[in-house]
């Protein structure tokens, strides 16, 4: 089974939300992991399981890194929010080149989580 991570920024979690509701039956069938404040918010507005990881804040995106490294996740959508800064910004910054190195899937915005979420429902169904 494929494992999908799911992380938004504060000012785009209603996007995750409502971008997981309207993609529900193909996210049924991975593997999810998410940061803390996504996950629950997952669970409690779709009714998926995911497994928690730390805040972002807290370590949640380097958490997920390394998981990446170690070939436990196939692919990363990450909503971010370009317009506002994060403290954390350098946990970000590794995350995203975690996935370049190892050649992972990363979704930062809504157009790429489509692009991504389809080819992967493609592949299950062929």
């Amino acid at each position: 089974m494929r494992t999908i991570a799911l992380i938004a920024h504060d000012n785009k979690k209603v996007d995750i939300v409502s971008w997981a509701q309207f993609n529900r039956e193909t996210l049924s069938r991975f593997r999810l992991i998410a940061t803390s404040h996504t996950g629950q918010m997952i669970r409690q507005k779709v009714g998926l399981e995911v497994e928690m990881v730390l805040s972002g804040g807290e370590g949640g995106d380097t958490q997920i890194a390394a998981r990446v490294a170690s070939k436990e996740i196939d692919a990363v959508f990450f909503f971010v929010d370009p317009l506002t800064s994060m403290p954390h910004d350098p946990d970000i910054r590794a995350l995203m080149r975690v996935c370049n190195v190892h050649n992972v899937p990363l979704a930062t915005n809504l157009a790429a989580a489509d692009l991504i979420i389809t080819g992967f429902a493609m592949l299950r169904e062929s």
